[in-house]
């Protein structure tokens, strides 16, 4: 994809996740694998009003090669999450109320979820009986040591949709932007579905 072409589609999303409460005040980043390397959002922009002059261009190794304003920090586990999915094209991180509560209320580094039929809407998962497992890292302020955890956890367990990051939210990934969107669509869905099913046997 081109870079243009990415910034544009970057743009759509965060009008889309925006709407949905996902991103509130300059909450998020998101990235796009480019022919040329990567885009990405500058730090200290609001996600649903983001323009063409909102972004970074990154080279593969992760230099910046074009555009104003400062990477957010963020942006190092972005690349991790490429480098050890080849295939990934786009990353989505976001800030909303379903996954940053729920990530700090399990106490265990993986949350697991089964019987829903929404499963089926993230890749490789064909049946609500299939148990679909997101990793939970605790947050850190030091970026590059959180990709680092992460890079030691895909060793045994592949991340393949995304990870939660506890009191902070959700690192979705895809194929593609639209397979990136679907995910962050279905696992949200997922995620409301728990802590209401949580509230509900508090009251039993």
């Amino acid at each position: 994809m081109q870079n243009h072409a990415a910034k544009s589609a970057l743009i759509e999303t965060g009008h889309w996740i925006s709407q949905r409460g996902w991103v509130p005040a300059t909450g998020g980043n998101f990235s796009i694998r480019t022919d040329s390397g990567f885009v990405v959002t500058a730090s200290g922009y609001h996600k649903g009003y983001l323009e063409p002059g909102h972004f970074l261009e990154l080279c593969a190794d992760g230099q910046i090669t074009a555009g104003n304003g400062i990477p957010s920090a963020e942006t190092a586990l972005h690349l991790m999450l490429y480098q050890l999915s080849p295939n990934t094209e786009c990353v989505l991180h976001t800030h909303s109320v379903a996954a940053t509560t729920l990530s700090r209320f399990i106490g265990d580094d993986t949350l697991r979820i089964e019987g829903y039929e929404m499963q089926k809407s993230l890749r490789g998962i064909d049946s609500h009986l299939t148990p679909l497992h997101i990793a939970i890292f605790d947050n850190d302020q030091d970026i590059e040591r959180l990709a680092l955890r992460v890079a030691d956890h895909h060793t045994t367990t592949p991340v393949v949709h995304g990870v939660l990051i506890r009191g902070h939210g959700l690192y979705a990934m895809g194929h593609s932007v639209a397979e990136t969107r679907r995910h962050i669509e279905g696992l949200e869905f997922l995620f409301t579905c728990e802590l209401e099913r949580i509230k509900l046997e508090g009251t039993r």
